[in-house]
């Protein structure tokens, strides 16, 4: 049966995750290359080699086929649920084949519901595993950040929550690092 609904679910998961990705294809955190102001560090491995990006729910089919210049691997990862993918690369990749999360960092997406809910929206905000690698953090939070990509990073939120999946996805991210940010 869930190989069913994802069959039906897949379609319209994949619009949604299409239109984000397009609305972040041309936006960054700065007006130039940020990779510029840290090296790319953000791009860059971890001693272990297997960091990566999680997937947002059905992204892994973007990376079912080799890619031209993009050396990947895709890694399974229940982190943010079930069935859930990363991907880990070497750090360089074309621009255009860059996953969601990629494209949203250093921001992530909060999601803010009314008391019923109801109605849900997307916040930008600096995600708290930039301070490790970005220094956009430290030099300003937000305010250091390009608005224009802030705004593209809350328009796409506010488009995937509107997918079960994808909200499922935002939502566990958000419990994950409040629960993080407790401890």
């Amino acid at each position: 049966m869930a190989i069913i609904l994802d069959m039906l679910a897949a379609p319209f998961a994949l619009k949604k995750l299409r239109q984000a990705r397009e609305m972040l294809k041309d936006v960054t955190p700065l007006r130039s290359d940020c990779g510029r102001v840290c090296g790319g560090a953000c791009c860059k491995p971890d001693e272990t080699g297997e960091n990566g990006m999680l997937l947002f729910p059905f992204e892994d089919r973007f990376y079912r086929k080799p890619i031209e210049g993009f050396s990947f691997h895709l890694v399974p990862d229940d982190t943010l649920f079930k069935g859930g993918t990363r991907l880990v690369c070497t750090g360089e990749c074309p621009r255009e084949q860059r996953p969601l999360a990629c494209r949203i960092f250093p921001l992530r997406i909060r999601l803010i519901s009314d008391e019923l809910g109801v109605n849900t929206h997307a916040e930008a905000e600096v995600d708290p595993r930039a301070w490790a690698v970005c220094p956009l953090p430290e030099q300003g939070g937000l305010r250091a950040i390009s608005a224009d990509f802030t705004t593209a990073v809350q328009n796409a939120g506010d488009l995937l929550c509107r997918n079960v999946y994808m909200l499922e996805a935002l939502l566990n991210e958000q419990r994950m690092l409040d629960e993080t940010r407790r401890l």
